[in-house]
């Protein structure tokens, strides 16, 4: 009786990794003929299990969508996996599923084999919750996931970069989280073009608007299309500096996307660089380590000028300290 239980969590496990197995293959996999493969297969439905069956060529067997979810076979790595997650989401920049979070994981903890509980209490770690500024309610991460999903175009309040405020009507296809932050992917009807919603900048109006034909997301989609917003904000302004050092040693100073290197002869380089103004593009330059000279624009000469003037006041003040 036991070889038959453990047979069957086994045959479950299969069905849930793959969308479709023909009876040779489970046949095979579990070593028995597939005789007692079909016998097990009706004793997965006495248990409440469906599993569809198509006879013939090509035909096979399917785990099917129940009325009730199926307990979950996890495996030791995915069960700590999902311990794992369940505390990050505890402790993470979505309001509203702390609580939750742990009266899930309270619920698997207490479902685990001991062996797992001692693994997953010599990972428990002490986190320091600190305010997030970018920080969204799960509440409304839940509405705008299914206007995505029932494709209904919402309204919002929204408070842009600069502070400027607005009401915008748009229609909603993905949500995209970025590090602690989280973008709404919508085309805007008013503008005819695609844009992105910081989403804790956003104040949802109800109800949800009329529903809307999908189109195709831009080219690479919604994450390509957030990373290529981002990249633009804080790449609008650029500059050449000679950097009077190696340039295999400013090589590892610079990453890739804010800015290119050309040898200068052996003792120098020339850096195309991308910032988000000239300010911060002054700021950063003195985290090189090496003396330079600004090329171009005129405005990062002012910002470096600015930026010495600072810190020659800030000297002044730790020297009369």
């Amino acid at each position: 009786m036991r070889e038959t239980s453990s047979r069957l969590l086994r045959l479950l496990s299969l069905l849930q990794t793959r969308r479709e197995w023909t009876g040779a293959e489970l046949a095979e996999r579990l070593d028995v003929t597939t005789r007692t493969l079909r016998r097990d297969v009706d004793r997965l439905r006495v248990l409440g299990y469906p599993v569809n069956a198509r006879i013939g060529v090509g035909g096979g067997y399917q785990l099917g969508a129940g009325a009730e979810m199926p307990p979950l076979l996890l495996d030791d790595e995915e069960v700590l996996a999902v311990a794992l997650g369940l505390q990050s989401g505890a402790t993470g920049p979505v309001i509203g599923i702390a609580e939750p979070a742990l009266r899930a994981l309270t619920k698997l903890r207490q479902v685990m084999p001991s062996r797992l509980q001692r693994r997953l209490d010599a990972l428990q770690v002490d986190v320091l919750d600190r305010p997030q500024a970018a920080a969204v309610d799960a509440a409304v991460l839940s509405e705008l996931a299914t206007a995505c999903h029932h494709r209904e175009r919402v309204r919002f309040d929204y408070r842009s970069r600069g502070g400027a405020e607005s009401r915008r009507e748009v229609d909603p296809y993905r949500l995209v989280r970025v590090d602690a932050r989280w973008y709404l992917v919508a085309w805007d009807p008013d503008r005819a073009d695609w844009r992105s919603f910081r989403i804790d900048r956003m104040e949802l109006k109800s109800p949800t608007g009329p529903r809307f034909d999908p189109r195709p997301l831009p080219e690479g989609g919604a994450r390509a299309f957030v990373s290529s917003g981002l990249r633009q904000a804080f790449t609008q302004a650029g500059a050449r500096v000679r950097l009077h050092a190696p340039l295999e040693r400013m090589a590892e100073r610079i990453p890739a996307g804010w800015g290119r290197l050309t040898a200068d002869g052996p003792d120098a380089c020339i850096a195309r660089l991308y910032g988000e103004s000239p300010a911060a593009i002054a700021e950063w330059l003195g985290s090189f380590g090496a003396p330079f000279t600004v090329l171009e624009p005129p405005e990062l000469r002012d910002a470096c000028r600015e930026f010495a003037e600072k810190h020659a006041r800030l000297a002044a003040c730790y020297q009369q300290a």
